[in-house]
This record gives C-alpha cells, structure tokens and sequence, in this order.
C-alpha cells in the first residue's frame, strides 16, 4: 500500500477490501487504480472486482495466494513492443494462460488544475515510448513511472505545476487533474494486448472455437539449432504468430524463446509440430491453450 502515492492510497485500500470479501470475483491487475490494465480488467470480467497491484509479480502473487482468481496482465503492444516479462514471471507463478484479451490504446496527458508550461511528464515506459515522438517534438522530457494511474496520482501529490503524467483519461477524474491533451499516441492503430492467468487451465474442447497456443523452450547450443526445432511448424502447417527469444543468466550461451501458436496440442498437425520441437530442444513449457479473442490474419 504504501508503494502507492498517498491520492491513491484510500481507493486502493477500499478496492482491496472489496476484493478480501469476495476473492472468487477479483481479478488482479497492476497498476493503480484508472490504469489501463484497470480498464482491461473491467472490460474482460464486466462482473469482477478490479484487485490493484503495484507490480507484475504482487499480481501473480494475488492469484497464487488465492486472494484473486484471476489476473489480466499486458503483454505485448503494437507500437512498442514487449510489456510484462512474463516468459520469466509466469513459468515461476505456477499460473496458466486461459484467455487473451486486446484493447485499443489512446494517452492523456493531465497536469494540476492551474499549471504552467508543461516540461516533463510522467508515465509507464510503455506509455512514454508509445507517445516519444509527440513529447521529443514538443520538447518535453519523459520520466518514468511504474503505471500510468499511479503516475497521475504522483503528479497530484507533488504539486508541481511543469509535470504532467499519461494516463487513461478516467485516471483526471479519480485524481483530480486537468486535462491537457486527449487522444494522445503515435499510431491510430495503438492495440495493448493483455493474458489472462488462472490457476488451473481451462478445457477447450477441440474444434470448438480458434485457439492459441503458448509455450516456452530452450534450443540445444548447436549450430542450425532454431531451424531444425521450428521446422515441424512449417511443415505441418501450424501458424507461429510470434517467437521471441532472451537470454537467461550471464554465460549467454543458451537461448530460450516464447511463442505463440494457433491451434490446440491435440490437434493431429499441432502435435506433431510439438513433438519435433521437443525432439530438438533441451526442453519446451507449455503455459496454456485458450480461445482468439482476436483473429490472426496471414498476409
């Protein structure tokens, strides 16, 4: 709680009450209260009630803890690429992906009711490079925060006239802030895309509906060692809509990747992709299987 900046502290602890009366409806989500992933959490579980976190890992930790029965965590945005670390943070959570979820993204910058020529703003690193471009031609410098509602609240408990903060337009409202420009981005098409984490995976029955896959794995350190591991995708026809790769410790010689597949492991096509990626890897995770809430489509 008191991570939080004090004009957040009072909402924060009555949604946290709320949220111990009744932890089957809550749902985590990081940030303060009128972030982004607030507004996800809303519009994925209309009927939850919205748990605030201050970090990635206090939101896993809520679900793991029984104190939420789900979180909505963003994972990946158009314009600026990967949000929450989550091929570290959910193989240590224990939790599951069961759904997707995707939000349109729009910035406002909002200051104090009376403030002068705005010099600096705050906001996530996220929300800060989706906006780099406005701010670097206006001359405005970015300092970073852990969330964008947190950041509004901070604005409004420093008091300083030259400071603004990006943040959903409903975060002015809750913290008393004037806006100063809405609609604020550096592409139209601005699409946060955010998991949903339980504990237990939920069954989706074959051929039901247009699933995804989402798994993670570590290549042996030989040469040719990612092309030979992907290619029973390729020829068994299993649409790969996205594969990362990072690095974990310091020797930098064994790469795992994340990935993301359509289609259901028992399907026929899927696993035989599955089974040749294990045959040419150290090991592969998968981290759930859950319904499109979004069509891919293939150029």
């Amino acid at each position: 709680m008191q991570n939080y900046p004090a004009p957040a502290q009072a909402l924060v602890a009555e949604m946290s009450a709320a949220c111990a009366a009744d932890p089957a409806r809550a749902v985590a989500f990081q940030g303060a209260p009128g972030a982004n992933s607030h507004l996800a959490a809303l519009e994925t579980f209309p009927n939850g009630l919205p748990l605030p976190c201050f970090s990635f890992e206090d939101a896993l930790d809520a679900v793991r803890d029984f104190r939420a029965d789900h979180a909505v965590i963003p994972i990946e945005n158009s314009l600026h690429g990967r949000v929450a670390d989550m091929h570290f943070l959910l193989p240590e959570s224990g939790l599951v992906i069961i759904g997707e979820h995707f939000m349109h993204i729009r910035h406002t910058m909002m200051a104090l009711p009376h403030h002068g020529q705005i010099t600096q703003v705050m906001s996530h690193p996220q929300a800060l490079g989706q906006c780099r471009h406005y701010l670097r031609a206006n001359g405005i410098t970015p300092i970073s925060y852990p969330d964008t509602a947190g950041a509004a609240a901070a604005v409004a408990e420093a008091g300083d006239p030259h400071v603004a903060a990006l943040a959903p337009s409903i975060a002015a409202g809750i913290y008393g802030l004037k806006v100063v420009k809405d609609d604020l981005s550096d592409g139209a098409d601005n699409t946060t895309r955010f998991v949903v984490l339980a504990r237990e995976a939920q069954e989706v029955p074959l051929g039901s509906v247009s699933v995804m896959t989402t798994f993670i794995f570590e290549v042996k350190n030989i040469p040719a060692a990612l092309y030979k591991a992907l290619g029973g995708f390729a020829t068994n026809g299993v649409n790969m809509t996205k594969l990362e790769s990072y690095q974990r410790g310091a020797s930098f010689a064994a790469t795992e990747f994340y990935a993301d597949i359509e289609g259901h492991p028992d399907e026929p096509h899927v696993r035989r992709a599955l089974e040749e990626l294990a045959f040419h890897t150290k090991w592969v995770r998968l981290l759930g299987t859950y319904p499109q809430a979004r069509e891919r489509i293939i150029g």
